[in-house]
C-alpha cells in the first residue's frame, strides 16, 4: 500500500490541499476548500480528503515571521494543526511556511486579466487565490519531502504544540 501525506496551506477563509505518494516524493496540488465555521467543520473536511486520499500523515504550513520568530498566527495554526491531527488519528509535521505564497505565485504567473483586458472580476480573483491556495500547499508539502530526503537541509519536524516554558521563557524540565 502507498503512504501518503496531505500538505496543508490554511488560511483564514481557504485551506489548501496538496498530496503526495511517500515513495515517490513529488506534491501535486489537490484542492482549496472553504475554511469551516468551526473546527469540527475543517475536522469533517479534511476527514473526508484523508478518506479518498488514504492520507496517513499531515504536513502543515507553520507562518513564522521573516526572522524566524513565531507570533500569534503560529500559535493558531499550531493549536488547530494538532487539533485536526488529534481528531483523526494522524502524525502532524509542521513546516515553515515562509515564500510559500511567493512561489506559489511565481509558478502560476500573474493574475489573468479581466475580460477585454480590463482588471479581473471578482470571480477570477477568487479562483486565483484558490490555485495559489493549493500550490502554496504543494510548495509546503515539496519543501517537507525534499528536507526528508536530505536535498535542501534538515527537516523542521516540531511537535505541533511548543514545549512548555517556565516563567523566564526556559523550557520546562521534563522527568
Amino acid at each position: 500500500m502507498v503512504s501518503r501525506a496531505l500538505g496543508i496551506d490554511l488560511g483564514s477563509q481557504r485551506v489548501g490541499l496538496a498530496v503526495a505518494d511517500l515513495g515517490i516524493g513529488i506534491a501535486r496540488p489537490l484542492a482549496t476548500i472553504p475554511r469551516g465555521a468551526s473546527i469540527d467543520a475543517d475536522v469533517e473536511a479534511i476527514a473526508r480528503v484523508c478518506r479518498e486520499q488514504a492520507v496517513e500523515e499531515l504536513v502543515v504550513g507553520l507562518p513564522v515571521h521573516a526572522g524566524g520568530d513565531e507570533g500569534d498566527m503560529a500559535l493558531a495554526a499550531r493549536t488547530w494543526a494538532s487539533s485536526v491531527g488529534e481528531r483523526l488519528g494522524l502524525p502532524v509535521t509542521m513546516r515553515d511556511e515562509r515564500l510559500t505564497s511567493f512561489e506559489a505565485e511565481r509558478r502560476l504567473g500573474r493574475m489573468p486579466r479581466g475580460r477585454s483586458g480590463g482588471p479581473p472580476t471578482k470571480t477570477q480573483r477568487t479562483a486565483y487565490r484558490a490555485r495559489i491556495d493549493r500550490e502554496a500547499a504543494s510548495v509546503i508539502l515539496q519543501d517537507e519531502l525534499d528536507a526528508r530526503r536530505g536535498t535542501i537541509g534538515a527537516a523542521v519536524v516540531r511537535p505541533a504544540l511548543p514545549a512548555p516554558r517556565d516563567a523566564d521563557g526556559d523550557p520546562e524540565e521534563t522527568r
